[in-house]
């Protein structure tokens, strides 16, 4: 007898979950650690905020992925685009073997490339096997299993730093992280075998006239741009840990414990603030900026370990919100034959506003002028609440 539809579906969305957790063990991993391992290899702070640019190649490959992933003729060329996404996190555990900041930066980068690519088409085929379930829901449980990988990718860093020791402990944590990433490949290739034909391909065939994306995704992809710019990026926060190891207030091993705390927060809002999304819809979002709001000024405001511990809950809360409601919102605001091009094009939008945010409020930094990081992320968020507000009314 054959497995049914529902619980097909059901099996695939737990094997693109489990994908998901075992992803980000490796990659939330690496970037617990990231400023900090580019700060040990003798960078200048500026790079720390560059490490933003990362995240700008990543949306260009989403906005690149979209596109390719809208103009797939076949459910096998569909997946194969998540395939070579996820094979590109093999290189951090070649970090471990970097032996200068231009080469770990490089390597940085291709994974941020392979995440690009990847997060488009599967986000479509989420939105499809979710449905039923309740999108917000659905997106909600999935992010919660993403981010019991991302608290345990730095919970892992941690606990090898503490053993090995500092700093060898950083190039034996970014090698063992070949363990999670076979596994991750493991359960993509389960996906594909259960799910070889995404509804999305078959669609688009079906689809004659251009395809438009309407006003409203438009304010909201704004919206959402104008969050990441003040969203503070979490390389200058590793970098500023960094420095403050040197000087005595903070131990190494500390770095990853908060980014840890971050992951974590982001877990426990994930499934709650998604159930919220499919009760009050769009309302939800500006949750988002509300938390962000308040990441550089704790920061900042608090010397030692309290203001990172802060700014780590505060960062966790926003992004739950963001990877859980605002993808769904994607989905929700347009229609399926749109929606890879959607999700390309608000990937580039918002990744292109965390790279150039990273690399100012990195520069500033560098050149002392934190209260003009706080000023700056303060003023990003409050614009963004007054366009998500215009959004609902």
């Amino acid at each position: 007898m054959g497995i049914r539809s529902g619980e097909k579906l059901l099996r695939v969305f737990i094997a693109l979950s489990f994908l998901s957790l075992f992803a980000d063990i490796v990659y939330e991993g690496a970037r617990s650690i990231g400023g900090a391992y580019l700060n040990l290899l003798a960078a200048p702070a500026i790079v720390a905020g560059v490490l933003g640019f990362g995240e700008f190649l990543s949306n260009v490959m989403r906005l690149v992925g979209g596109i390719a992933a809208h103009r797939a003729s076949s459910g096998r060329a569909y997946w194969a685009l998540i395939l070579v996404g996820y094979g590109m996190n093999v290189f951090i555990p070649i970090l471990a073997l970097a032996g200068s900041w231009e080469i770990a930066l490089l390597l940085f980068f291709l994974e941020r490339l392979g995440k690009g690519i990847r997060a488009p088409p599967r986000d479509v085929i989420l939105a499809e096997i979710t449905e039923g379930m309740g999108r917000g829901k659905g997106f909600g449980i999935h992010e919660l299993l993403d981010q019991i990988g991302a608290v345990t990718g730095p919970l892992l860093v941690s606990l090898i730093i503490f053993l090995r020791g500092y700093p060898e402990g950083y190039r034996a944590a970014f090698w063992i992280m070949w363990i999670p990433a076979i596994l991750a490949i493991g359960m993509l290739i389960l996906a594909m075998k259960l799910y070889p034909k995404p509804k999305v391909v078959t669609e688009m065939r079906k689809k004659k006239e251009k395809i438009k994306l309407d006003r409203r995704f438009w304010i909201f992809t704004a919206g959402s741009m104008i969050t990441m710019l003040g969203f503070l990026y979490w390389g200058i926060i590793a970098y500023y840990a960094e420095d403050s190891v040197k000087i005595g207030l903070i131990s190494a091993g500390e770095i990853p414990a908060f980014y840890l705390i971050a992951m974590a927060v982001d877990a426990v809002i994930a499934v709650p603030i998604g159930a919220a999304y499919d009760k009050v819809g769009a309302k939800s979002v500006i949750a988002a900026p509300l938390a962000a709001l308040f990441i550089s000024p704790t920061l900042f405001a608090f010397t030692g370990r309290i203001g990172f511990y802060l700014a780590a809950v505060f960062w966790g809360l926003a992004m739950g919100v963001i990877e859980t409601t605002m993808r769904a919102a994607v989905a929700d605001m347009t229609t399926i034959e749109s929606r890879s091009l959607a999700y390309g094009v608000y990937s580039f939008g918002i990744g292109s506003s965390w790279m150039i945010g990273g690399v100012i409020l990195g520069f500033l930094y560098q050149i002392g002028l934190t209260n003009l990081i706080i000023a700056m992320c303060t003023a990003a968020e409050i614009v963004a609440i007054v366009i998500f507000a215009s959004l609902l009314k």
